[in-house]
């Protein structure tokens, strides 16, 4: 399908030869010349969003002036915060959220349908490739048949997803399926979907270059940035807009520039860099901005530790992180397979448009910061949010500061023991390092023998996530790494679940070329799938007597993994403290088994001989992996394991689809289900209504991230969404994930606010999905929320700063929207769940003053009512709102409204982005 662009003026369409071939693009210089502005100084990534604006400028949807604001936001120092309409080339998805999204384009043509109008007006306008990487499991682990067990196990459980999703490729044009078992979907993009630069043929025939930009439905397509492809996530409600053509409205965004000088130290990694990268930049404050990375240290950092930290930028709160095209970019391009003339064709037009860094690159930025990274050290982040760098050295003591304020308040003494089975009573307490009396303990037999576990006992060590995968750097650390320790005899801890998930094939490639994953094997971190596993929550269960043991004497276990997020109840149900760290120091910490020891300076453990080994004894040298990388990490490896990407394995060849326009929705289905969103639509959208006497659903605190708000990991019996699946004769083996169920509304509703550590504040030290329903008893959410729907009584969630961080999940937003909820007032929001609300419908406030629920005395018995939203509400707009508190009395307060743009105005007015896209096709 071609591209339609704006308009043909000779003004800035210019012609480009490049790899012996000649295309058409849209010229910045063009622009200045014609009298445009001035766009020297933009930094490059600005020019990729000005080059869009050239491309699509039609007078109507672009507009002159709009372009024109690129010039005024250098001449005012990187502010001009000018609204603008910008349309990405593609759209990139996973199967959690992309499911969702298909199940949503499935509705929509059933919507569309009974407006009168076409089914095949719902299609994607964009390539849109959707990976599916986030179902597998880790049930097996530690063995050789890991693999494939756990791949069994996927197909098993997730057949129906797999069999709809099929159907939607046949169904919907523009529609690519990358199979399991391929890998991550932000590495399948880094190594192989991208381009850095597009071509595709326009309305008039013609081939048009323009730089290669996406969104994508989960919130580490940063990750791409790397490879100075500009792209990010939102929600999928987000995500189907813009494969419908609709823009995505946003504001010209601000840019702050992060300078690294100086060059990274013998025994530091990428992960050290980025963990450091994200404590500076949280601390900055970047949120809804555009980072960018400069400065001659960039010399040194190679393109697989960029994207670690574009991958990242989520983390540090920024729309993306972005790193211009250099030389190094076009060595990647060369590496991973690209045709030389797509490398030839980056090169020329980088360089003609001014988004190329060469020496001396230093343009216009908002704000600055800068790191020599010759000050980095090693390091790990912890135990509940990526921001909380610790050196490695004090990681130890930190964990023990950690320990004694969990146990202060309470009985350090342990509940009931575990003991084993067997001749002798209960051994002795073990030493704990560090303990001052705070830990507890309990005692374990498994089939790998009989142990002391106690606060600090790491039971997970995971090498996950494409965060840390996609480079091969830190990936043949860990092998040798792991050579190193057998060598020495050493061996991960019992009591340590151990995995390796690649985020591509070609991981595996290149570690077997080296002889590496024999040695990863001897110490259990075999392949357990190629996805995204732990770092999303699927680690699969612990050793039921390890689990019971943790839960039975309220042990405080610890997981170690590579991945990019560690918010709590989001890597396993049995772990309250998570770390993320370096693939090597992953190995390592599986080989002590105890967060309570410093590796830094205390023994691993003893070699064959009886003799300490210390971390030094087994850490590979630069040279050793660069050696390693260069040998193994070749262009044919990926040319070999992307040649038939979308063809997948003999299972997923076999699963079988119908041909159909429509989806004949199973009834049955436990997984997919026709969401509620069209039913009954009308052809005209509605009007904004105040909010009268709306109750509080949930009284929440600082750093509810998307995790807490919708879960994706695994949920018990006594649930709403366990006993939903029991009464349909599912078995709680059967249950799969949150994640894996977001095709049937009906599960996701039940499973809104139910993350296991979330703190209701409106109830006394409860943890979990729990509030007070209309008669004042603590109930699930969930069973509140249809309380108050009976009544006919609207709601509102209350919550603190930072609301809505984390993940670009847009059930987050629908299942806010399906419980009743009307409005969010937060302290501030993170970028992509605000925009996920409004495309729900729901409106967010932010409160305004110094107000905050705890200055305001809140306590979840009162009442709100917000005013001023009927008639001509402008974005951003001051509104009155007024409490009644529960003894009668009210106080007047001002909140802001977080409709920011006329656009996003229109969306709450039709109900949703979905529904003011389907009226408008249904008209059209």
């Amino acid at each position: 399908m071609p591209i339609t662009v704006g308009h043909d003026s000779s003004k800035t369409r210019k012609t480009l030869s490049a790899g012996g071939e000649s295309v058409a693009y849209y010229s910045i210089p063009a622009a200045e010349a014609a009298g445009l502005g001035d766009f020297s100084r933009l930094p490059a990534a600005l020019k990729v969003v000005l080059e869009n604006m050239l491309r699509f400028e039609d007078g109507k949807t672009v507009t002159t002036d709009d372009i024109r604001a690129f010039a005024e936001w250098a001449e005012k120092g990187g502010k001009n915060p000018r609204e603008i309409a910008y349309r990405p080339a593609r759209v990139l998805m996973q199967d959690f959220t992309g499911v969702p999204a298909v199940v949503d384009l499935a509705a929509m043509r059933d919507g569309i349908v009974a407006l009168g109008g076409d089914a095949q007006k719902i299609n994607p306008l964009n390539p849109v490739d959707l990976v599916i990487d986030h179902s597998v499991m880790i049930d097996e682990f530690g063995n050789p048949r890991a693999f494939q067990m756990n791949v069994d196990r996927e197909y098993e459980r997730n057949l129906e997803r797999y069999t709809f999703l099929k159907w939607g490729q046949k169904a919907f044009n523009n529609f690519r399926v990358v199979p399991p078992g391929t890998g991550i979907c932000h590495q399948v993009n880094l190594e192989y979907l991208a381009q850095a630069v597009w071509t595709d043929t326009d309305q008039n025939g013609e081939e048009v270059a323009y730089p290669d930009t996406l969104v994508g439905t989960d919130s580490h397509t940063t990750m791409v940035n790397g490879l100075a492809v500009l792209g990010w996530g939102v929600g999928g409600i987000e995500a189907e807009a813009a494969m419908l053509g609709q823009p995505i409205s946003m504001l010209i965004p601000e840019v702050v520039g992060f300078k690294l000088t100086g060059k990274m130290k013998e025994g530091t990694t990428a992960t050290d860099l980025v963990l450091k990268v994200v404590q500076m930049l949280r601390e900055k404050g970047v949120v809804s901005k555009f980072v960018e990375f400069y400065g001659d240290g960039l010399d040194t950092v190679p393109l697989a530790d960029r994207a670690t930290i574009g991958n990242m930028a989520p983390e540090y709160g920024a729309t993306c992180g972005f790193f211009p095209i250099d030389d190094e970019t076009l060595r990647y391009l060369e590496q991973t397979g690209r045709s030389k003339e797509r490398i030839a064709l980056v090169e020329a037009y980088a360089k003609e448009q001014g988004m190329w860094r060469g020496p001396g690159y230093e343009p216009v930025y908002t704000d600055t910061l800068e790191l020599d990274m010759g000050d980095v050290v090693p390091a790990i982040s912890g135990p509940k949010r990526p921001q909380d760098h610790i050196a490695l050295d004090a990681a130890a003591k930190e964990f023990h500061a950690y320990i004694e304020g969990q146990r202060s308040a309470q009985d350090a003494t342990p509940k009931e023991e575990v003991r084993w089975e067997g001749e002798g009573g209960q051994p002795e307490p073990t030493d704990i390092p560090g303990d001052e009396g705070h830990h507890k303990r309990g005692y374990v037999a498994t089939k790998d023998g009989h142990y002391q576990m106690h606060d600090g006992s790491i039971v997970i060590a995971s090498i996950t996530s494409c965060t840390n995968t996609s480079n091969p750097y830190v990936m043949i650390g860990a092998g040798l790494v792991a050579r190193k320790a057998r060598e020495l005899g050493l061996n991960r801890k019992p009591w340590v679940k151990t995995s390796l998930a690649p985020g591509s094939q070609v991981v595996s490639a290149y570690l077997e070329a080296a002889g590496l994953q024999e040695d990863l094997d001897a110490i259990g971190f075999n392949l357990v799938g190629y996805g995204c596993t732990t770092c999303i929550g699927n680690s699969g269960p612990l050793e039921p007597a390890i689990s019971k043991c943790i839960n039975d004497n309220d042990l405080i276990a610890v997981s170690v993994l590579s991945g990019n997020r560690n918010f709590e109840g989001r890597i396993s149900p049995d772990v309250r403290a998570n770390y993320l760290a370096s693939p090597p120091l992953v190995v390592a910490y599986s080989l002590v088994g105890d967060m309570n020891v410093d590796i830094t300076t205390e023994p691993l453990g003893t070699d064959k001989e009886g003799n300490p080994v210390y971390l030094k004894d087994i850490w590979p040298s630069q040279a050793e992996i660069a050696e390693l990388v260069e040998r193994t990490v070749t262009r044919e490896a990926f040319q070999s394991k992307y040649a038939d990407v979308f063809k997948g394995d003999d299972k997923w060849r076999t699963v079988e689809t119908t041909d159909s326009e429509t989806y004949d929705w199973p009834p049955t289905s436990t997984y997919v289900q026709n969401p509620p969103y069209f039913q009954n639509m009308g052809k005209e959208p509605g009007t904004i209504s105040d909010v009268k006497d709306a109750r509080i659903l949930a009284l929440l605190g600082d750093m509810v991230t998307t995790d807490h708000i919708s879960p994706a990991g695994s949920f018990k019996e006594s649930t709403p969404a366990g006993q939903y699946l029991t009464e349909r004769q599912v078995a709680p083996r059967e249950f799969n994930s949150y994640g894996s169920r977001r095709g049937n509304h009906e599960v996701m509703m039940r499973g809104t606010f139910a993350n296991i550590r979330i703190r209701n504040e409106m109830l006394d030290g409860v943890e979990g999905g729990y509030t007070k329903g209309p008669d004042g008893s603590q109930m699930p959410i969930y069973d509140a929320a249809m309380a108050y729907q009976a009544e006919g009584t609207p709601l509102v969630v209350i919550a603190g700063e930072q609301y809505g961080a984390g993940s670009s999940r847009d059930w987050a937003a629908k299942g806010t929207a399906l419980l009743g909820v009307k409005a969010v007032i937060a302290e501030n929001f993170e970028r992509i769940h605000r925009s996920n609300l409004v495309g729900m419908g729901v409106i967010p406030f932010e409160f305004t003053g110094g107000d905050t629920r705890s200055s305001l005395g809140l306590t979840g018995e009162e009442s709100v009512s917000i005013s001023g939203l009927e008639g001509d509400l402008k974005p951003g707009a001051m509104v009155p709102c007024t409490i009644t508190f529960a003894d009668g009395t009210t106080k007047d307060i001002t909140i802001k409204c977080r409709i920011d743009t006329a656009i996003e105005k229109e969306y709450i007015e039709h109900g949703g982005v979905l529904h003011y896209v389907l009226r408008n096709l249904a008209a059209a």
